[in-house]
């Protein structure tokens, strides 16, 4: 398989230069230990199913006669054992050094198993599934930092058609799924949700759940992906799929969801308004890829391009994601805005200078003239100290270029961070 350079190696460098141990954590099968293996010198799986109890009853002992290799040292799935998060603690601060450990992690670990944050010794890093970019899909010629920047813009053209994008939602950006046949992808990404819901959903709920519940909540999460659907809205959802739910016991399995980064929703941006409208701030719901929704959903290539509708709400967050790429690797956030005048901007990228832009994420070219007006009017609407760096819709088309208004429009083909 194919090595696809990740644009999280150079933040790994820089953490690793300034922090004891670094953490990765993210979804299974996104790359964690290929990335993390390629700067460690030395290495431990904790899900290795031949060494696996050996090495749980060792370290429960006596971790110091594992984990003392050359260093960094990668601890792989180190959930597997959460008193070792105390230990790499306290071994940073035993040795005053930088770049001891690397953490990979699939799955959050309930605080309540670790004494001490790691604040200071132990830095946190995302891993999520390829962006387009960095699958090769994308020409890069459009660069978020240079439209930050307000640096030359040239018109250009991406390589990809609205046929593609459909075929880049449903394979996903999961490394091994980048260059095989699409019956093939699917056959994966069934196996995969398979032991979400058969088994991993366990190691985070704390006991073993019905399947057929668990994909059918997730067949609802992903009917309402990108948008701000409710807990009572969901929950009328699965009524119709003859699963009656408590809101507490939904809530839970969404929670258990995010910390196997099944799904991670895009929260709200509450900046100070000119105007007497309310920010509103429930989360866009979103998943880590949108490959998983639309595995749930049963979707193909042939559905999304009939079914424009469900395709928007994939594609955007298709977006989303690799938004969440680009802006985390140039210093920043993405958020999203809705306030109750109705208007909103499925994305809000946020640097930690301070500086902002704001995007409309548009499948086609018919509402190019009402998202670019909807941009002008929430970014003077928006009372802040900077004014935005940049306007910028991002379509399914082939063309980057800025319009009259100065609004961009900018095919996700053509990103890059």
């Amino acid at each position: 398989m194919k090595y696809y350079d990740r644009l999280i190696e150079k933040t790994l460098k820089i953490e690793l230069e300034a922090f004891g141990a670094v953490l990765i954590s993210g979804p299974k099968w996104c790359g964690k230990t290929t990335t993390a293996t390629k700067l460690a010198n030395s290495s431990i799986n904790l899900q290795d199913p031949i060494n696996k109890e050996n090495y749980l009853k060792i370290l429960s002992i006596n971790p110091d006669s594992l984990l003392n290799e050359t260093p960094p040292m990668l601890i792989d799935e180190w959930q597997e054992a959460p008193y070792l998060w105390d230990y790499v603690r306290q071994n940073v601060d035993k040795k005053r050094g930088k770049g001891l450990y690397i953490l990979t992690g699939s799955s959050t670990v309930d605080s309540s198993l670790i004494s001490h944050s790691g604040v200071g010794r132990i830095s946190r890093l995302t891993m999520r599934t390829l962006s387009l970019y960095e699958s090769e899909h994308s020409t890069g010629l459009v660069s978020l930092l240079a439209l930050f920047n307000n640096d030359c813009f040239r018109p250009n053209k991406s390589k990809l058609t609205i046929n593609d994008y459909a075929e880049l939602v449903i394979r996903g950006g999961f490394p091994d799924t980048i260059d095989k046949p699409l019956n093939i992808v699917k056959r994966q990404l069934d196996g995969y949700l398979n032991i979400i819901s058969n088994q991993e959903i366990k190691t985070v709920y704390g006991a073993q759940k019905n399947a057929t519940i668990v994909q059918k909540i997730l067949k609802s999460l992903a009917r309402n992906i990108g948008t701000q659907a409710s807990i009572t809205t969901i929950i009328s959802n699965l009524a119709n799929e003859e699963v009656n739910i408590h809101r507490e016991t939904l809530a839970s399995y969404i929670n258990a969801f995010r910390d196997l980064f099944i799904i991670e929703d895009l929260n709200a941006w509450t900046p100070k308004l000119r105007s007497s409208a309310n920010v509103r701030t429930l989360d866009t719901r979103h998943f880590i890829d949108p490959a998983l929704a639309a595995r749930v959903l049963n979707a193909q290539v042939e559905d999304l391009l009939i079914d424009f509708n469900t395709f928007g709400y994939l594609f955007e967050s298709l977006v989303i994601r690799d938004l969440r790429i680009y802006t985390e690797h140039i210093g920043g956030r993405v958020f999203h805005y809705h306030d109750s005048y109705g208007y909103e901007a499925d994305a809000v990228i946020h640097l930690d200078d301070g500086r902002w832009g704001l995007v409309e994420v548009k499948l086609g070219g018919k509402q190019i003239d009402r998202a670019a007006n909807n941009l002008i009017k929430i970014s003077k609407n928006i009372d802040t100290n900077k004014a935005p760096s940049f306007l910028m819709i991002i379509t399914g088309g082939e063309l980057a270029y800025q319009r009259s208004d100065g609004v961009y429009v900018v095919p996700i083909g053509s990103l890059k961070p």
